[in-house]
This record gives structure tokens, sequence and C-alpha cells, in this order.
């Protein structure tokens, strides 16, 4: 995987969402370079990474565990938005011994309903070859029916090469592997290690009926609510969320 980093000390591994790359936890991770290495990477089919027409959660979780090794870690924290939360979830589940903490913001160990089709269906009818400007993109994901934030969130993507303006993501493989991203094959699995969820107050991805999923996988599992947020509570509200977070990490340091 494709993987930027800054600062020294313990080594803490961000993973952003679905649609999302490196740069999306980058105010996270400039918050906790001043005391931590931060590690920020670009998950498979996004960013700078590899394409895959595969993206399993054993898959995605031993790309991590591969990152690690490579970079000589025996051990991180690990800290996920979205799809990213999943990830670093599974990771502990697998790699419990290499874990130190783990927090998944605004996502449960739960599968999903499909909920992303209209999302798919924009970034797929952008005509791409037409493009002349950014905001010519912007326009037509708003037209298509998104909000202006999410669409502002998914141009993000949008690259301009020699041959014209292009997805960074690869579309393709992210819809090929939709189903096993909305999945849940690990809740068999548990993480005995600290573990919080940092969830928005006006957020539905995370209720009281996921409950029981964390507490049977994630017996140790703490959480914060952010009121006034949504999904992207890392961006709307980024002061209390890089505390909360910090604050965590700060009292389960690596032993």
């Amino acid at each position: 995987m494709h993987f930027e980093q800054q600062g020294t000390g313990e080594t803490v591994i961000l993973i952003h969402g679905l649609f999302g790359s490196a740069d999306n936890l980058n105010n996270l991770g400039r918050h906790l370079a001043s005391h931590y290495h931060v590690v920020r990477v670009d998950v498979p089919n996004h960013g700078k990474s590899p394409h895959w027409q595969q993206m399993s959660y054993a898959k995605l979780s031993l790309a991590i565990k591969e990152l690690m090794d490579y970079l000589q870690l025996g051990h991180c924290h690990l800290v996920g938005h979205s799809m990213g939360g999943k990830i670093a979830m599974a990771t502990a589940q697998a790699y419990p011994d290499s874990i130190s903490s783990v927090v998944a913001a605004d996502i449960s160990p739960v599968k999903y309903p499909p909920r992303h089709d209209a999302v798919f269906s924009a970034l797929h009818s952008t005509p791409l070859s037409e493009l002349t400007s950014r905001n010519q993109a912007l326009q037509h994901l708003i037209a298509c029916g998104l909000d202006e934030g999410t669409a502002m969130f998914l141009i993000k993507n949008l690259h301009k090469g020699t041959q014209g303006f292009e997805w960074r993501m690869n579309l393709h493989g992210l819809q090929q592997a939709y189903a096993d991203l909305i999945d849940w094959p690990t809740a068999q699995l548990r993480y005995n290690g600290p573990a919080l969820c940092v969830r928005g107050g006006d957020s539905d991805y995370v209720t009281a009926e996921h409950r029981q999923a964390f507490v049977s996988q994630f017996p140790q599992i703490q959480s914060k609510t952010i009121a006034g947020t949504g999904h992207w509570l890392h961006a709307q509200k980024p002061e209390i969320f890089n505390r909360i977070v910090a604050d965590f990490i700060g009292k389960h340091p690596i032993e």
C-alpha cells in the first residue's frame, strides 16, 4: 500500500473510509505527529495504492500487517474511519498481539445494508472525457442527487492526467468488492485489547442495536459521541475528534 509518514515515537496507523485517501485523516495525523510516528495509508483501490478486484477484510487486514512488517513495527495503534474502522477492527481481531489499541470512527462491527448505490451511479455517469474543470464534475454529482458535502469529498479523487480527467480510485474494483465491504464475516472473533468507538451524534452508522456486537467482539470497548456531527465527524469537529483520539491512545502506551 502507498503510505505517508510523519513524526516519531509509538506508531499510529490511520486508515480512511470508502472513496477516500490518505489525505482524509491528515488533520488528525498532524495533531498526533507531535508525539507519535503517524502512518497514513491509501487503502487498495484508492489513491496511489494498487488496484484489487477482491477486497475482503481478511485480505485488507493482512495488507496492514504486511505494512507493519515492512516498517519493522512490533506493535502499533490503529485508527480508522468508516470502512477504515472496519479494517482497523478486523486487523485487531486477526493480529491481536500486534495491535496496542484500536479506534473505530463512526462504524460498527456489523454487516450493513447497501447504501452507496446513488454514489456509484453518480460517479459512473460523470462525463470524464467532456470535463474541462473540477467544478463541472462537482455540479454533475450534485445534479445526480448527492449533497454538496459528499460531492466535494468525492471530487478529491478526480485527477487530471495527460489524457484528461480520471478517477484516481478503482471505481469498478470497488463496486465489484462492495458486497464484501459492507459485510462483516469476523463476528466470531474477539479483540481483548483497548478499543474505542467515536460516533457522530447525528449519524445512523452506529446505533443502539450495535451495542451487543461491540461488546461481544471488543470486550473493552468504550464509546464517545460528538454532538452535532454526522458520519464525517472528523471533518466537522476536528478539534474535538483529534483530542478524543489522542487522549485514548495516550492512555494505552505500547508495552
